[in-house]
């Protein structure tokens, strides 16, 4: 099952990657938390510190990931193409 479907940018998230070292992603609404870490451990070759979940209004899961080294959720974001 692909649990991450695309990164989840607005100007909140972008505040996040430089302040908090954290990264927003949507993911399949039936993923639990472990499944998420282990796919963006394994994906991007990272180490994960922490993860919240929340369903957004229109019904969609959109996970917020913490980094545990600084300046994971930047190089990831130059990875990705979002800076």
């Amino acid at each position: 099952m692909k649990a991450i479907k695309y990164p989840f940018i607005t100007e909140k998230a972008t505040l996040h990657i430089d302040d908090d070292n954290k990264l927003h992603f949507m993911v399949d609404i039936n993923t639990t938390k472990r499944e998420i870490q282990r796919e963006v451990e394994k994906l991007y070759d990272v180490d994960v510190a922490d993860i919240n979940t929340m369903i957004t209004p229109k019904g969609k899961k959109k996970a917020i990931v913490t980094f545990t080294e600084a300046g994971t959720a930047s190089e990831l974001a130059s990875r990705l193409g979002i800076f």
